[in-house]
């Protein structure tokens, strides 16, 4: 009877799996494709991964292809499909700073672009090989760099309002992170970007709410392209205490048997987390990520017992600093020195994930030998030096004597 109550039970998650993939599928047939492509507005953080999905399509159409475009009428235009629809890349691999073309994946439809730039800034648009355009977005990523920080619990505040005769600038603020860490004093991040409201926004491009769209917007008039000076995104830090989730304990045999193997009935040894180790020479530069973390994610580090916290160690605190977070959450030690070994610990979305054991080395410099190709250059360079000037000092002798 259990076997057939499980039998029973995985048909119907195997029916459920494909109503819900029939149903993603007469979303196309529900929603009609307009005549005249208009530009949805979409803000992100530098860093973020974003997903568009193609709203809308003929039925018959199979497979996609997305297109992007710096600005409307643009002569430089990039294909982003392999003409399948079918590209897969992992995220986990995709560095900053890469081309658009390598962090980019298509996935039912949808494009999602890996660790934005702002160079992503521009025109999405969702369409076939023969060039017909179905959907299309209007992406605006706004930078890091020079990002105005308000920590709340020393009394500072977000920015006010920026108000002109023809658009005022405000900022929008995503929901408070998660507490980045249980058990003990964490901080909490609030991310916002700049929003402008103006009656002279471009009509083809809409948003959420009437007249408003993101500072870098394309739909933006050229006269208020200075925007981006009067107000940059902005992110605000609070502290918090949230109590860990109690673990399960382990059941009484298990116990046991551990406490046997073990000596006086203490715990084998085992690190709290997955730790990797690594060992870096003195004087170089080490960037550590948190794994699975995004820049969205909340995220905090800790040296050994020490926490490491943002109040003291965001980028851009004090100008001086060696050690410090950056806004997506990496971890860098600029000219690592001895007193930087110790064990890194990373949470993630208030739990802590993996920790990261830190060595530190001093390079020796190894001996050259006569097989080196270093030494065979040096030796071929001075051999030829020493000939040329032979040749030139005979020469000299040999003038002067006719």
């Amino acid at each position: 009877m259990r076997l057939l109550g499980a039998a029973i039970l995985l048909c119907l998650v195997d029916v459920l799996h494909a109503f819900a993939i029939e149903e993603k599928g007469d979303v196309f047939k529900r929603m009609a494709c307009p005549g005249f492509v208009m530009f949805d507005n979409a803000a992100y953080l530098a860093d973020m991964t974003f997903e568009l999905p193609c709203n809308c399509k003929p039925e018959e159409v199979s497979s996609v292809i997305w297109y992007f475009q710096k600005s409307m009428g643009s002569h430089e235009t990039t294909v982003l499909t392999d003409f399948a629809g079918t590209v897969f890349v992992d995220s986990g691999h995709i560095h900053a700073g890469s081309n658009i073309l390598k962090r980019f994946s298509i996935r039912m439809f949808s494009l999602i672009v890996f660790r934005a730039q702002v160079t992503d800034s521009g025109h999405y648009l969702c369409g076939t090989k023969k060039g017909d355009f179905f959907y299309g977005y209007d992406v605006d990523v706004q930078p890091t760099k020079h990002i105005t920080v308000a920590f709340l619990d020393r009394g500072q505040h977000v920015q006010d309002d920026y108000t002109e005769k023809l658009f005022s600038l405000f900022t929008t603020f995503w929901d408070w992170t998660r507490c980045d860490r249980c058990g003990v004093r964490g901080e909490q991040r609030r991310i916002g970007l700049c929003y402008v409201r103006s009656i002279q926004l471009h009509p083809r491009y809409r948003a959420a709410v009437p007249n408003v769209t993101s500072c870098g917007s394309r739909a933006v008039p050229a006269h208020f392209q200075r925007l981006h000076r009067l107000r940059r995104p902005e992110v605000a830090i609070r502290s918090c205490l949230t109590p860990c989730l109690k673990e399960e304990v382990p059941k009484e045999g298990v116990q046991a048997i551990s406490n046997v193997i073990s000596k006086l009935g203490e715990k084998p040894w085992l690190p709290r987390v997955p730790t990797q180790f690594h060992k870096q020479p003195v004087g170089v530069g080490l960037i550590i990520a948190c794994p699975g973390a995004r820049p969205e994610h909340a995220v905090a580090w800790d040296k050994d017992s020490v926490r490491l916290y943002r109040s003291h160690y965001l980028v851009g605190v004090n100008k001086s600093m060696r050690v410090f977070i950056d806004h997506g959450n990496h971890l860098h030690i600029q000219q690592v020195q001895v007193s930087d070994r110790g064990t890194y610990f990373c949470w993630r979305e208030g739990e802590m994930v993996a920790g990261f054991r830190l060595s530190v080395i001093y390079q020796h410099q190894r001996r050259q030998i006569l097989n080196d190709p270093e030494t065979i250059y040096a030796v071929k360079a001075i051999g030829m030096s020493y000939i040329v000037i032979s040749i030139i000092f005979v020469i000299i002798h040999m003038y002067r004597c006719c």
